[in-house]
């Protein structure tokens, strides 16, 4: 169907003809274009008729829901047609496709289920990653897997990049693609600090910026705030005054943010219908990814939430956090579109924020990520900012532990898993019990934990927050509690039952340990234990211990699942938990029980000891000493030993240590070689203590047992012969002088900094005439800092500009050691003077 109206024009409308040109040419491209360029809703029709897309569908991936929506309305809207025919979306319990659909808008997590559904992506021409400056982990992994397919199944598919801010050079070179940029629509924005006032709270000081605005400026304001309680509270705010002197029907005042109906937010992105002027308050959804008409006037807290991996809970959390630079000159640049505009900060100009927005995969727990790795069978993807090895170790082995995973491959119950979209713990949860009324309580839970705390009270029984949901239900409202949150949280377990086709009703009641017993299959590594002998203390299955507060309405219960945790100075507080059935566990995880013989290394008389005891996983729930030890577990406990004593424990020669220094600098001066060097970290000899260390141990019931040989050869044994002689040629130990002797290099390595110290040359000064610059060491990268000794072995300088000492210093210093020194060589001529270590050197 044709549009049945000239489509307004935008910047990148004259890119589009090369847009479409160079992806006829490269199915790779980094486009970036500033905010009101057009980028999102005029590049994907453009691409409609392209002959390399053969009437193939095009999905545009968004970060958020509000903004997929509103990009699939305005061009539904610029084709005269309904979202749903050529244009069409799909986010989280919303659908609106249908077989004529060539453009979808689809959210993150949806994109990777389709990759993973049909990795050939049948049907599919082009994918367009828009917004891509936001670094969500789902855009991410969605790129990285689309770059897999590109190369293994699909050379004919498109990619394109899009971006407002973002360091496009480096992508272009990451997905090594053509890049193209647009000019954006822009007027001047004077941008003015408005720091808050002493105790001023973040409501009032918005409400008073607002004020200004709207008394000082025309047009409509847009004020960024970090997330629906905050504009709550500035729309309260804002009701208790007149705007700027104005009749209070003169001003309107809307939110605009992702938990909104879906008419509400349209409402907000249509031009207003009458003559009042708005005030948008609004999330970081309306920085780049939705336009709004009319807007004049930025206010900006400075603040935005965004995902950060929370300990406590074992979930990345949304936090409050300052924005980066970039998304500040993005928000200013809001109130530029349409003329002159003014932009009010709410924080002093010397504030400094970071540069850009730091990607949320080195900043998010990573569980999720790892689960779809395993099922796409492949790790080795082109990621823009690889996840950090760490962190991903960590969510690999929750994955075991929850079933998912069996050494690294994925589970039939990963799987089933994985379908569900949401994270992997919860996940577990939702698929844990085949019994109706169960699977409808865990929706209620899963709910819950997803959800901001809905009770106003800091009572630690997650409990009470459940039946504060049922008393909902009832239309029963405890006084603590909040309306709204508990709505949208029978809202999400009613989508929950519905996604799992579950249509028997929540329960209105529960016997004391329901809740306990869905639970543990979200939080096995949480299942805690209360002490023997302290009935406020609890020990988790994962080792650690953690506190009641004084006033828990958990005392007493002997077993618990806690879903939240809080670290603290002395040992950890549990925040929230739910009483356990320990019948229940033994039935779920039998295989947890276990009654062995513990071999381990007593700390207190640093020797190896042994139990017999009964644990659930590192819980001990009874011990008695064994009499004799098993001789074949003794390097077991000499393992631990070395993990509690330090790896200062073992038999450290100084050459080895020389050896182990001059490796590490190595991998940091020739970053091509550390995938072929051991990484001899700290940190990475005690991760691996089992793979170098513990073959050494066997036979052996004392650490001072280990020599210093074996201990060598172990930390070495990962090298070839071909290895160890490249060590030697490229970090030698000893290079030779002028003065035909070697002498012995020393490397060293900056624990502080994480970097190695320059290689010192300590060699006395005539054993150097006539040469001009600092031996160079690994491939000539790294010159040797020299350490210029007397003939009595004290330093006389420290330089790495050898030819400069010569020339500039050497004079003074033949000076002042010439008469200290007579029987040794000072020549006026340094530069044709033969270099020796003696007194005097022999005839030529």
């Amino acid at each position: 169907m044709k549009p049945n109206r000239s489509p307004p024009a935008f910047p990148i409308d004259p890119l589009l003809p090369r847009i479409r040109d160079s992806l006829a040419a490269h199915p790779r491209l980094v486009l970036e274009a500033p905010p009101g360029a057009g980028k999102t809703t005029r590049v994907p029709p453009a691409l409609l008729d392209a002959p390399w897309l053969q009437g193939r569908r095009i999905v545009m991936l968004e970060p958020r829901r509000v903004a997929a929506r509103a990009a699939a309305m305005f061009m539904a809207g610029e084709r005269g047609e309904a979202v749903g025919q050529t244009v069409g979306y799909r986010i989280r319990f919303d659908n609106k496709v249908s077989a004529a659909t060539r453009i979808e808008v689809v959210t993150e997590g949806i994109l990777t289920r389709m990759i993973q559904d049909d990795p050939e992506l049948d049907g599919v021409g082009a994918l367009l990653f828009d917004e891509f400056h936001e670094r969500h982990l789902a855009a991410d992994l969605g790129l990285a897997l689309a770059l897999d397919v590109q190369a293994q199944l699909r050379e004919d598919l498109r990619i394109v990049v899009m971006s407002a801010t973002l360091d496009g050079e480096r992508l272009a070179r990451h997905l090594d693609a053509p890049r193209l940029s647009s000019q954006g629509r822009s007027h001047p924005v004077a941008i003015e600090h408005v720091p808050a006032r002493r105790d001023e709270k973040l409501e009032q000081q918005m409400r008073r910026a607002i004020e200004h605005a709207l008394r000082e400026h025309p047009g409509d304001v847009l004020a960024f705030l970090p997330g629906r309680r905050e504009i709550a509270r500035v729309e309260a705010a804002l009701a208790t005054a007149r705007a700027g002197g104005a009749p209070a029907d003169a001003v309107e005042v809307l939110a605009l943010h992702g938990e909104l109906p879906v008419e509400q937010q349209s409402r907000v992105l249509q031009p207003a219908g009458d003559a009042r002027r708005r005030v948008v308050l609004a999330t970081n959804v309306a920085e780049s990814s939705v336009t709004l008409p009319g807007v004049r006037v930025v206010v900006d807290a400075g603040l935005a939430r965004e995902p950060r991996y929370d300990p406590n809970s074992g979930f990345a959390r949304l936090d409050v956090v300052a924005i980066a630079q970039a998304s500040a000159d993005q928000r200013a640049g809001r109130a530029g579109r349409v003329a002159e505009g003014w932009a009010y900060r709410l924080w002093p100009q010397s504030q400094r924020l970071e540069a850009q927005r730091r990607p949320e995969i080195a900043q998010v727990e990573l569980a999720g990520l790892a689960l779809e790795l395993a099922a796409w069978g492949n790790d080795a993807l082109a990621f823009v900012d690889p996840p950090p090895p760490g962190a991903l170790a960590a969510a690999r082995a929750l994955l075991e532990r929850l079933g998912a995973l069996d050494r690294d491959a994925i589970t039939p119950l990963g799987r089933r898993m994985l379908a569900l979209g949401t994270h992997p713990r919860l996940a577990a949860m939702l698929l844990a019990s085949d019994d109706r009324g169960e699977i409808a309580l865990a929706c209620d839970l899963a709910a819950l934990i997803e959800a901001r705390d809905p009770l106003r009270s800091r009572s630690d029984a997650l409990a009470e927050r459940w039946q504060a949901l049922a008393a909902f239900r009832e239309r029963r409202l405890p006084a603590e509690a909040s309306r709204s949150a508990l709505a949208a949280i029978d809202q999400a377990a009613r989508q929950w039952r519905r996604r799992l086709r579950v249509e028997a009703p929540p329960p209105s009641d529960l016997p004391a340990h329901a809740l306990g017993d869905l639970l543990l299959h979200a939080f096995p590594d949480r299942i805690a234990r209360q002490h023997a002998t302290d009935p406020k203390r609890y020990v988790l299955a994962n080792g650690r211990s953690a506190g009641l507060f004084d006033d828990s309405a958990l005392y007493g219960e002997p077993w618990l699942v806690v879903s939240e945790l809080r670290d603290e100075a002395r040992e950890a507080r549990v925040l929230r938990a739910v009483p356990l059935d320990e019948a229940r566990l033994r039935r779920e995880f039998p295989q947890r029980f276990v009654s062995e013989e513990r071999v381990y290394w007593d700390a207190e008389r640093r020797g190896i000891a042994a139990v017999r005891e009964s644990r659930y996983d590192r819980i001990v729930l009874d011990s008695r000493p064994a009499a004799r030890p098993d001789p074949s577990r003794y390097a077991d406990a000499l393992v631990d030993a070395v993990r509690q004593l330090g790896l200062d424990a073992l038999p450290w020669s100084d050459g080895l240590r020389q050896w182990r220094a001059r490796v590490r600098c190595l991998r940091a001066w020739m970053p091509e070689l550390a995938e072929h060097l051991p990484d001899l970290s700290d940190e990475a000899l005690l991760a691996t203590l089992e793979d170098w260390l513990r073959p050494a141990l066997d036979g052996k019931s004392r650490l001072d047992a280990l020599d210093a040989q074996a201990f060598a050869e172990a930390l070495k044994a990962s090298l070839d012969w071909n290895a160890r002689q490249r060590i030697d040629a490229l970090a030698p130990t000893r290079v030779a002088v002028p003065s035909g002797l070697e002498r012995p290099v020393v490397y060293a390595w900056d624990a502080a900094a994480d970097a190695p110290v320059e290689p010192v040359l300590a060699v006395k000064l005539q054993e150097l005439f006539g040469l001009a610059d600092s031996p160079r060491i690994a491939d000539g990268r790294v010159p040797l800092t020299l350490h210029l000794l007397s003939p009595g072995g004290k330093p006389l300088q420290i330089t790495r500009d050898l030819r400069g000492f010569w020339d500039r210093t050497y004079p003074d210093v033949k000076k002042e050691m010439k008469g200290r020194y007579p029987k040794h060589p000072w020549p006026d001529d340094p530069w044709t003077a033969q270099a020796t270590h003696r007194a005097k050197p022999r005839p030529r």
